[in-house]
């Protein structure tokens, strides 16, 4: 290890440290910096065992998962079957049927311009008066993606291609059922054919039922303080998003998915091209970002960054890469959804840290 090398491992570290000092339960993270890399974590794995927390673990990567369902629709245009501005009613006529399926096309749901409302409010009724019973009660319901598109396509919609967008994960489970209609194979099989084998990734996933193959740590929710103590939901059925946020990944196999991703092995670069087209987009925290197809441009201090966040109960996610390519942080928390202050300040530390020239 060189010095550089040695001195970098050791602000991470010292990152990481503080997290866990600020509140957070467990943190690793992934770093790639000009040629050099870098893996660690912080805190425990498990509060009650004090297993402690490796960068190896496997975790539930929330909306990380929509740039590998997007890449996955994107390999589809490639191959001709399906245009992103055809309509989405051409090939789900039975979903998105008459003048709506003919206004939406392919793009507006990837890009969240599609004017479909999310259907988490309907399929969790205790988040309209900001209660968590939901939550529990859902733990191991199954949906059905229908089920949850048409809670979407029921709600109060806006106009089809107008911005800003409105964030969707109804939209999400939409190209799911459309990679589905195209292949006749499952999402889960689209994407780990023609996404995951593709950025050669070891430990990624659409599962399938609650659990999670391999090591995992406990996922903490906290819902705003509501859940106090937090609530481990590790175990849980991820229908509840599927396409739009249901897989599992590591720290470096988001590291080295992005990296592939802009390298052009993912997608082609016409394809990738189409996919750093940005509209503005509400996201669900009323903050406005820069939303492309699957990607999220982030514009930091440090530079400009393409990735995406993402978060499901108990667990939160993010993966960024510089333009360039030479510098990447994707890090993975075991909290989520913590009372303002510390956490998000030692956060934003481990930000500055990795992203920096």
């Amino acid at each position: 290890m060189s010095v550089t090398e040695e001195v970098l491992g050791l602000d991470l570290q010292s990152a990481l440290d503080e997290l866990h000092r600020a509140g957070m339960p467990g943190v690793c993270a992934d770093v790639r910096s000009g040629g050099r890399s870098w893996r660690g974590a912080a805190g425990v794995a498990d509060i009650d065992t004090g297993r402690p927390m490796t960068a190896d673990l496997r975790q539930r990567i929330g909306s990380v998962t929509k740039t590998f369902t997007a890449a996955a629709v994107l390999r589809q245009v490639e191959r001709g079957t399906v245009g992103l501005d055809d309509p989405i009613g051409r090939y789900l006529p039975r979903l998105v049927p008459g003048e709506r399926g003919t206004a939406i096309t392919v793009r507006m749901l990837i890009n969240h311009t599609s004017g479909i409302p999310d259907y988490l409010p309907w399929a969790f009724p205790s988040m309209q008066t900001l209660s968590p019973a939901s939550l529990d009660e859902n733990r191991f319901r199954r949906f059905h993606p229908t089920e949850l598109i048409g809670m979407g396509l029921a709600a109060p919609a806006g106009t089809p291609g107008a911005t800003p967008g409105i964030y969707s994960n109804s939209g999400y489970l939409l190209l799911g059922e459309l990679l589905t209609q195209l292949t006749g194979a499952t999402p889960a099989e689209c994407i780990a054919t023609d996404v995951v084998a593709r950025a050669g990734l070891e430990h990624t996933w659409l599962p399938d039922g609650p659990s999670i193959e391999g090591p995992y740590p406990a996922m903490y929710e906290a819902f705003f303080g509501l859940l106090d103590p937090p609530r481990d939901f590790s175990v849980y059925d991820a229908s509840w998003v599927g396409t739009g946020a249901g897989m599992v990944s590591t720290v470096a196999d988001l590291s080295r998915f992005y990296a592939a991703l802009l390298d052009g092995a993912v997608v082609e670069r016409a394809s990738l091209e189409q996919m750093q087209r940005t509209v503005p987009v509400i996201a669900l925290d009323g903050s406005t970002i820069e939303y492309g197809l699957g990607l999220h441009r982030h514009t930091r201090p440090e530079g400009t960054f393409w990735g995406h966040d993402g978060t499901v109960w108990g667990a939160l996610a993010m993966s960024w890469i510089s333009e360039d390519g030479a510098r990447q942080l994707s890090v993975a928390l075991n909290l989520a959804r913590w009372k303002p202050g510390s956490i998000d300040a030692a956060l934003e530390n481990l930000h500055h840290q990795a992203l920096r020239p």
